[in-house]
């Protein structure tokens, strides 16, 4: 016979496991993060070498370093809303994290284009070259990113669906916390490193 407190006991327990997706966005983030320590360091190698090109830091990154950081604030509190079912709150935040995240990515688009416009392309002395493949591979985490804010936000607008499993929102914000704090270690990197 299984008493109250066995009962009691294995809730406990299940509480206490990281959940299978959450889990896999932690590997996951693991891996993205070796893979830009390996791409970082190798910049800064390659960054010895004669003929190396320079270019000015454009504008529009701190704009989108602040916008970023915003979108970070507004889908923590959509977390909270969503936590609390206060679905009307959520709806906004969730809004505004996701034209957030389309701000950033047209703020960076501008950026790049800037240092392009500099002379600074996939010719010459790798510059452009790493530092092309390092914004793209951070882009495509980005769009991965707003992927998932668009389904949320479909979802959040969606009268049918009413389900207030907190695991999509949790991963998705984790994420979304994770690809900001990425662009802050680049954009510092890029500061100091250029």
């Amino acid at each position: 016979m299984i008493t109250s407190i066995e009962v009691k006991d294995n809730v406990t327990d299940q509480r206490k496991k990281i959940h299978p997706h959450k889990f896999t966005l932690w590997v996951g983030m693991g891996s993205i993060i070796m893979m830009f320590a390996a791409f970082t360091s190798a910049y800064i190698v390659k960054r010895q070498q004669p003929g190396w090109t320079t270019f000015d830091i454009p504008v529009t990154f701190w704009y989108s370093t602040a916008v970023i950081i915003l979108s970070s604030l507004s889908v923590q509190l959509a977390v909270k809303a969503f936590k609390q079912r206060s679905i009307i709150e959520y709806r906004r935040y969730i809004t505004a994290t996701s034209f957030l995240g389309l701000v950033f990515i047209l703020l960076q688009f501008l950026g790049f284009k800037h240092i392009w416009n500099q002379g600074v392309t996939f010719k010459g002395s790798g510059a452009g070259q790493f530092l092309y493949i390092i914004a793209g591979i951070h882009a495509v985490h980005v769009l991965g990113g707003i992927i998932a804010l668009l389904v949320l936000f479909i979802k959040a607008f969606n009268r049918k669906i009413r389900n207030y499993n907190t695991v999509p929102i949790e991963v998705a914000s984790t994420y979304w916390h994770f690809v900001d704090i990425l662009w802050v270690y680049l954009f510092i990197f890029f500061l100091v490193i250029h």
